[in-house]
């Protein structure tokens, strides 16, 4: 392989010398390979080259994953694969402002993720979700060895995709409990069909009318996980859809609109795009519709919620408002040392959020 020239730190944009500063801890926890992480970043002066430069090296392990088919190794095909995926999901995730780029990257993302399902451990299944007028996709595992186990649906968040969430779904899987990540209304494969929405509930409900179609998952514990606006998103849903049985919110807004000012320009514009708005008013407008106000007090399961110090994205404060709000009980966990999702301290909440809902659904493995 070929190293990929490194460029003079001071001629970066700003948008990337943003990236390179504070998304470190997410590719890695996530499963970007870290020496990846530092020639990829250090290779790209602008921003217009952030798809390709990702995607050239998505590229590689893709095309170890298809020797790796080819010659029946089907193990690391899956591990090479789903890498793969991810990285070209990285490619696009927020790169807005090239739509048929973003796109091609996203497509790839995609192939190589549903390739490498029928080699993870364990395996995954693609699953079609009805909604409205057409159909959400999702991700289904299952833990092997249980007999119709319970499941944690798993929202996504602005710029997040089922095709990053495996590292998510292992601690889960590990405890007995089946995972569904899914790409909602302005997410991943909806985001093209269908825009950003506030009432979010509304996909979730035709989730979990999904599992309930189903013969192997336990529909009576049901499970709902957010990560950063799916931080919203989660227990949005769980005070108005009482199928939930327990929820878990990381480091999600209260309210969006209150926030917009200072989120980063490119998260405005991610937004604003998968809101399907032409201008920055009209996305400020929407995101006010993003709110908890008058919500949260609503949510009566068991919530877990975690708020991160250091958050330059959505302030703990966020976090601590939903704990002190939700009716049901609550298990609030602050890491002073957390950035965004606290990715940078993810051993600190991965295992134990999982605990916490393996207890609230009587999950059996682990």
């Amino acid at each position: 392989m070929n190293q990929p020239q490194r460029v003079d730190p001071s001629t970066q944009d700003s948008r990337v010398r943003s990236a390179n500063a504070h998304w470190g801890p997410r590719f890695v926890a996530n499963g970007v390979a870290l020496t990846d992480f530092e020639e990829v970043t250090a290779s790209i002066a602008s921003w217009d080259d952030w798809c390709r430069a990702w995607s050239d090296r998505a590229a590689l392990h893709e095309q170890m994953g298809r020797e790796a088919l080819a010659k029946k190794k089907f193990l690391s095909a899956g591990e090479h694969l789903n890498r793969a995926a991810v990285y070209y999901h990285f490619g696009k995730f927020l790169f807005v402002h090239n739509i048929p780029q973003m796109r091609a990257a996203h497509m790839k993302a995609i192939a190589c993720k549903t390739d490498a399902l029928p080699h993870m451990r364990p395996a995954g299944e693609r699953v079609e979700i009805p909604y409205e007028n057409g159909k959400l996709y999702g991700i289904l595992r299952k833990p092997a060895g249980v007999g119709k186990p319970p499941v944690m649906i798993m929202c996504c968040g602005l710029d997040s995709a089922k095709e990053e969430t495996e590292a998510y779904e292992q601690p889960f899987l590990a405890r007995g409990i089946a995972t569904l990540c899914f790409d909602g209304p302005g997410q991943g494969e909806g985001e093209y069909d269908f825009a950003i929405r506030g009432d979010y509930e509304v996909a979730v409900k035709a989730v979990i009318d999904a599992v309930e179609r189903r013969g192997d998952l336990d529909a009576a514990r049901i499970g709902l996980w957010g990560v950063s606006l799916g931080g919203y998103y989660a227990p949005r849903s769980a005070a108005f859809e009482k199928r939930i049985k327990a929820c878990i919110a990381l480091c999600g807004p209260f309210d969006w609109g209150d926030a917009w000012e200072s989120l980063p320009e490119l998260t405005r514009d991610a937004f604003r795009v998968r809101s399907h708005l032409a201008g920055m008013e009209d996305a400020k407008r929407h995101a006010a519709t993003l709110s908890l106000k008058g919500t949260a007090e609503k949510i009566e399961c068991p919530l877990f919620v975690l708020g991160a110090k250091l958050d330059r994205v959505i302030p703990w404060k966020n976090a601590e408002r939903l704990a002190q709000e939700a009716k049901g009980p609550v298990e609030f966990l602050l890491l002073e040392d957390g950035n965004h999702v606290a990715n940078n301290r993810a051993y600190k909440w991965r295992v134990q959020t999982a605990d916490w809902m393996a207890e609230q659904l009587d999950a059996r493995g682990g």
